[in-house]
């Protein structure tokens, strides 16, 4: 497989991430974990599907306990500090500071072997990190005091996710069915966690049941797989600054589906999150 194309595939990701807003909507009122503990099964069961189906489950026996450990810390980790970070600050703010990830990972992956960090990776990440804000915060932001635990966390968010997929780089030697474990045993996690912290209430009708479905073998089961193959072996940098399409995308379908509404500020953000990821492309054509 060529970096272009590891590449074409980890932006798949991006795109089902994109989706990830419209369907969470349509679960409504499955609470976060529960949501988590059910998608994740989803998305577990499809890559042990896949294994079986190529590899064979051999290749899980071969990778080391360390490795499974990190990926679950991760992906669980990461999902919850994400959902508390909204519970304890306003979701724009903390949404925002939360998509500090992307721009991290430009950042950090000069520090990469084989990688080499140009400017027009940085300028291309920030503005591209502006237009998303735009679209995030709706222009405006009223940051309090006592939202500082939640913009915390957000941040704890935003360096996980970033860590976890650099990290990933340097573990492209792990093939990418381990995510199958990771996206199970997040389950079994986010489950207990529900069972403590959450009342259990079920998707309504065949909309929320669709919209359940949808999430596990998308933006919360593919995407992950997708993911690791494009920052193992595709252009990681260009990754980071593409992955700000992901809320321009969400909004464009959410206005799609009725569920939000067009504004000049959505125009303007495309074409700063356009620019940022042409910036980037073109620092990786210079390699």
């Amino acid at each position: 497989m060529s970096r272009k194309q590891a590449t074409l595939i980890g932006f798949s990701a991006v795109a089902l991430w994109a989706l990830l807003a419209l369907f969470t909507v349509g679960s409504a009122p499955v609470p976060p974990l529960q949501l988590n503990a059910i998608c994740f099964a989803i998305g577990g069961a499809i890559g042990l599907v896949w294994v079986a189906a190529t590899e064979g489950f051999g290749v899980l026996k071969r990778i080391s306990w360390k490795v499974y450990a990190f990926g679950t810390v991760a992906l669980f980790g990461y999902h919850l500090l994400y959902f508390s970070a909204l519970r304890l600050a306003p979701p724009a703010e903390a949404s925002l500071i939360a998509y500090l990830w992307p721009l991290l990972i430009v950042l950090f992956s000069g520090l990469l072997p084989g990688e080499k960090l140009r400017g027009l990776h940085v300028v291309g990440a920030l503005i591209a990190f502006a237009g998303a804000a735009l679209i995030v915060t709706r222009g405006g932001i009223s940051a309090r005091a006592e939202a500082l635990p939640g913009y915390g966390l957000a941040l704890l968010c935003a360096l996980t996710w970033s860590s976890y997929s650099l990290i990933s780089r340097r573990l492209g030697q792990v093939p990418t069915a381990a995510v199958a474990v990771y996206c199970l045993a997040t389950a079994i996690l986010s489950a207990v966690a529900h069972v403590a912290l959450e009342d259990t209430l079920w998707p309504v009708g065949a909309r929320g049941w669709i919209s359940v479905l949808a999430l596990g073998i998308g933006p919360v089961g593919l995407a992950f797989y997708t993911w690791d193959i494009g920052v193992k072996r595709g252009d990681i940098q260009m990754l980071g600054t593409a992955s700000y399409a992901a809320p321009l995308l969400s909004t464009l379908a959410l206005i799609a589906a009725g569920v939000a509404a067009a504004s000049p500020v959505l125009v303007l953000a495309a074409a700063m999150i356009a620019a940022g990821a042409f910036l980037a492309a073109m620092a990786g054509r210079s390699r």
